[in-house]
């Protein structure tokens, strides 16, 4: 009998991304536990490389020797059975390699840290044990009830593993300058923590995260919360997640990767407005935390929550499947929203029409005013002053913008000022503003609101709190800081704008963008919506953005767009593109027959293609399980061919086969 242990190997090739039995030498065994980090050898390449020690058994030996076990890196175990199932499950869900997920999830080894911690446990365990004290209060569990109330129900229903769709109170906070969702979804964590477990709570960014960190310090201690996201440091981030392997319960906060989090006893995991494309991870396998959200639940029986001012209709769907339930607040509440139009005797071109005009005038006198604009800058984009023709940079042809007036335009891709532009239409050298940035809308209204504090907020003027004091605050979509009590009028501006962009969910987007802004007036103060009509303009007014979701559900029902099916998108070679297409057609025979189900292959350039696969969700585990094989024939074809390349002293040859599932839009 011999001891062999299952090590996944840290790689990104797709051909290792199994488990590989190496032979643990005696001096090893004590050390070798399921979760290390180890080194092992890859016969193949001629090398050591890392992995992860998934599993250890005793067998017979095989009549062909097994290689032996390096090294192990460190005696602890990083890497839990729960941990490694979330990721196998979402890698294959994704046709992607687990490894892939787990790189993103376990920071890098800090030695410092690690032995911190290691000194920790040894010295907890030489102590006597106490009776451990609750780590929320009693003034605490009081004040998670309260915010709860308005919600009948949900603290069971996370209690009862339910999976639960919350639409959050539309206003600010009144003892934080943060947004009253953030006390909801605090409040929650804080139930659970009472009742000794944990939750994970996944946020889009880190205005967001620090919004939740700042009302549950107030609420519990130091020790109970974790925070996790990449803008902490190395050894920050491998203490927090040692933290995590600890077994006591907490909350963990963070971005995107945090779903994956593997806190101790996890009773809820929440995620916060998952239509915000920062909850897409960009990385492969590409799966979205909100994938993630419901395979963890799934194989953990936790509760899961979506929150949000709006609704997204992949959320929406599965309500309407009934695997999400809606839960709605005992009162309805939502702000005062107006949709503004130019009077008569104004000129139809005006930007701010007279009632939202009045609006700020009249907010101005209380505290701050809000004006949320579609982009940064002064004017983001210059025409041709007779033609109206897009001005373009004569060196690669990136838009031309202007940072004041009169000042000589310059690329917004490569830099470069032009100051002899001339037009390519018709040869006039003089241009014209076509739009207003932050910083040029600062300006105008500056001008016309004189003696008036103005604060941009965008990309190159991060702010995120404003005092109760009148201010004009021009921000871009998603930069909005958060007034103390709240703004005392909101003005929506560029709304026509935004939604002339080309794309799916400009709609969803769009509603998410202006509702995230709403939330942040006051009580009672008016958010105006200026030059926008249609569905999406009445779903603000009204405060339905469930209802139009279900009615973008039903739209696209017939078209079978996204989320209705699931998009993938296949790239690389037409030779490899096309195999993987075939043996497509060969596994889903209903894919040939649907018209429409596999868009291209197209060129996207450098001998590539590309193509997308629509298909239902029944069919899924087939397209992902084909795709992943086609992936890794690839990548052995290709080493293969590098090798002969090499043989001969010629140059190698890369995998170019790439596949990535649940494209959100069909964009070839």
């Amino acid at each position: 009998m011999i001891v062999v242990a299952r090590v996944l190997i840290d790689s990104p090739l797709p051909q290792l991304d199994r488990l590989f039995d190496y032979e643990v030498p005696a001096e090893l065994v004590a050390d070798a536990v399921p979760g290390v980090r180890v080194r092992v050898p890859l016969r193949t390449a001629g090398r050591v490389v890392d992995g992860y020690l998934v599993d250890v058994v005793a067998a017979e030996a095989p009549e062909r020797p097994l290689s032996e076990l390096d090294a192990i890196v460190s005696p602890v175990p990083v890497l839990t059975p729960e941990l490694y199932a979330l990721a196998r499950r979402a890698a294959d869900r994704a046709a992607g390699s687990a490894s892939d997920i787990l790189r993103l999830v376990i920071p890098k080894r800090m030695v410092r840290a690690e032995k911190a911690w290691l000194a920790a446990q040894s010295a907890a365990s030489d102590t006597e044990p106490s009776p451990t004290a609750s780590p929320v209060t009693a003034d605490a569990a009081a004040w998670a009830d309260t915010v709860l109330s308005p919600y009948p129900g949900l603290a069971d229903a996370v209690a009862a593993a339910e999976r639960l769709a919350l639409d959050a109170p539309p206003r600010p906070s009144t003892e934080l300058p943060i947004g009253a969702w953030a006390e909801l979804l605090a409040a929650v964590a804080v139930r659970q923590l009472g009742a000794g477990r944990s939750t994970v709570v996944v946020v889009p960014d880190h205005r967001d995260e620090e919004q939740l960190l700042a009302v549950l310090a107030a609420r519990v201690g130091e020790d109970a919360i974790v925070r996790d996201d990449a803008r902490r440091s190395g050894p920050e981030r491998y203490a927090a997640y040692l933290r995590l392997r600890t077994p006591r319960p907490c909350i963990v906060v963070g971005n995107r990767s945090t779903v994956y989090a593997p806190a101790h006893d996890t009773a809820c995991v929440i995620v916060w407005d998952d239509g915000d494309p920062l909850l897409a991870e960009p990385l492969s396998p590409g799966v979205h935390a909100r994938d993630a959200a419901l395979i963890r639940q799934e194989l953990e029986g936790s509760s899961l929550v979506f929150a949000g001012h709006t609704r997204t209709t992949d959320v929406e769907r599965l309500v309407q499947l009934g695997w999400v339930r809606e839960l709605p607040a005992a009162r309805r509440a939502s702000p005062t929203v107006v949709l503004s139009a130019t009077r008569e005797g104004e000129s139809h071109g005006a930007r701010v029409p007279s009632s939202a005009f009045a609006a700020a005038r009249d907010g101005l006198r209380e505290g701050p005013v809000l004006v949320q604009v579609a982009r940064p800058g002064y004017a983001p984009v210059l025409v041709c002053a007779e033609c109206r023709t897009p001005a373009r940079c004569r060196h690669c042809t990136g838009p031309l913008r202007a940072r004041r007036p009169g000042a000589t335009p310059d690329c917004g891709w490569c830099g470069r000022s032009d100051p002899a532009w001339t037009c390519v239409q018709c040869g006039a050298a003089k241009l014209r503003m076509a739009s207003s940035g932050s910083e040029r809308t600062a300006d105008e209204l500056g001008r016309a609101f004189p003696n008036t504090r103005v604060i941009v907020a965008d990309g190159a003027h991060p702010v995120t709190r404003v005092e109760a004091r009148p201010a004009l605050v021009i921000a871009t979509r998603g930069a909005e800081p958060h007034a103390v009590g709240g703004y005392r009028a909101v003005i929506l501006l560029d709304g026509d704008r935004m939604l002339l962009a080309e794309q799916l969910r400009i709609g969803e987007s769009a509603l998410r963008w202006w509702s995230n802004a709403a939330a942040l007036a006051a009580p009672s103060a008016p958010v105006h919506l200026v030059g926008v009509a249609g569905p999406v303009a009445r779903a603000l007014a009204t405060w339905t953005q469930p209802a139009y979701a279900r009615a973008e559900l039903a739209d696209r029902g017939p078209l079978a767009m996204p989320p209705v099916v699931r998009v993938a998108a296949v790239e690389g070679t037409l030779t490899a593109v096309e195999g993987a297409l075939n043996d497509l057609r060969d596994a889903v025979p209903t894919l040939p027959a649907a018209p429409g189900s596999i868009l291209g292959p197209v060129p996207v350039g450098d001998d590539l293609v590309r193509a997308l696969v629509r298909f239902d969700y029944a069919h899924g585990r087939t397209v992902a399980e084909t795709l992943r094989a086609a992936v890794v024939a690839e990548a052995l074809r290709g080493r293969r061919a590098a090798q002969r390349a090499r043989n001969r002293s010629g140059p190698g040859t890369r995998t170019t086969l790439r596949v990535r599932l649940d494209v959100p839009e069909l964009d070839l």
